[in-house]
């Protein structure tokens, strides 16, 4: 890992930003104006519309017709969100590219700040910073959030394989998503999204990249808005806890792919390191839960989960005395002294990992 001083740029680069969308004609022009108001660099935008059923597609077009940089592209059906990445994706020009969900906000200054990064650093192929997110609410008009300024802006750059062993010692995806801007080049190389993985696609996308290439962060300001509502998919479809360490199982699963440009030692070890991080949190988790009133089911689950993982070096004991709590439960005693403890362990490691996130990009 290095930890740099911000170089300026000295070239002005194009970046395309690739703003997938479907039904979100309300959230649209905000997204769309905080690309095309980023200074520094070239902008192009490529919406593409997936057979919204809303006023999407017009007002899509209407931005297009009133901006030559934004053009559209229009599914005739409704193709699902990963194919219509793969097909923004596939049409970008700039020599950097972005994905901006229709209803998230691009931070000034933000892809700039990233082209900076990636001109002075040729083997970095992906660059993240820190996101902020915000809320719909009845009194928000939806205007971007307030503009945040920070002098203290550094770099972090970490060899991707390194970033990967991170990633699988934590069991962790460390990226939202909006606040990602890639090299071109890194996704032509490494290829489209994973169509079998709609849930946790994005981690695996970020594990092939760093296979590759070199990750960079921007510490300090933010480099995108991410919008929390009810429309979110993560929230309304893929819930529940168990659910979730599955979904990213699936994903670095990946590391079992001989194509990856990874020794299959290194590739067998991270993904073993990933599978323990997995239980280790499903355990801690289930325990937490049980220290709630109700949260039986969530608890069962999770030892589901870490039972079918019997690869896993005492995961059969982990598994067995998760279970004699929960049986516990069932016959009505309360959670123990143990267990309180834990849930608010839990609780604290948890704000210990959020700063640690914002500021370095890890936890």
């Amino acid at each position: 890992m290095k930890l740099l001083r911000p170089a300026p740029l000295l070239t002005r680069p194009k970046v395309t930003v690739v703003v997938p969308c479907y039904n979100y004609a309300r959230f649209l022009p905000d997204a769309v104006s905080s690309a095309l108001a980023q200074e520094g660099v070239d902008i192009e935008v490529i919406i593409v519309d997936d057979a919204s059923t809303d006023e999407s597609l017009r007002v899509a077009e209407s931005m297009a017709a009133a901006e030559p940089r934004v053009t559209v592209v229009a599914h005739e059906k409704n193709q699902g969100h990963i194919a219509t990445y793969n097909d923004g994706l596939s049409r970008a020009t700039g020599r950097y590219v972005t994905l901006l969900s229709a209803d998230d906000l691009i931070a000034p200054g933000a892809l700039a700040r990233a082209a900076a990064l990636m001109e002075s650093n040729h083997r970095v192929g992906m660059v993240y910073g820190l996101p902020r997110d915000f809320t719909d609410r009845p009194d928000f008009t939806d205007q971007p959030p307030g503009t945040a300024h920070h002098e203290h802006t550094s770099w972090t750059i970490w060899q991707g394989r390194n970033w990967i062993s991170l990633a699988c010692s934590r069991g962790r995806n460390f990226i939202l998503s909006p606040e990602v801007v890639m090299r071109t080049a890194t996704v032509l190389g490494i290829g489209g999204y994973n169509a079998s993985l709609p849930h946790s696609g994005d981690l695996e996308y970020w594990l092939r990249a760093a296979a590759s290439w070199d990750v960079g962060r921007i510490n300090g300001p933010v480099q995108a808005y991410y919008r929390v509502h009810g429309a979110n998919m993560h929230e309304t479809r893929f819930a529940g806890a168990a659910v979730d360490l599955q979904h990213r199982l699936d994903a670095f699963r990946v590391l079992e792919d001989a194509r990856l440009p990874l020794p299959a030692d290194q590739r067998a070890k991270q993904l073993s390191k990933a599978k323990r991080a997995l239980c280790r949190e499903a355990d801690l988790t289930a325990r937490a839960q049980l220290a709630q009133k109700g949260m039986l089911a969530a608890a069962i689950e999770l030892r589901k989960f870490i039972e079918s993982l019997h690869d896993v070096p005492g995961n059969i004991e982990r598994a067995n005395a998760l279970q004699s709590r929960i049986t516990r439960a069932l016959r009505g005693r309360r959670a123990g002294i143990a267990n309180a403890a834990i849930a608010y362990i839990r609780s604290q490691l948890d704000r210990v990992r959020w700063r640690l996130w914002a500021m370095t990009g890890i936890s």
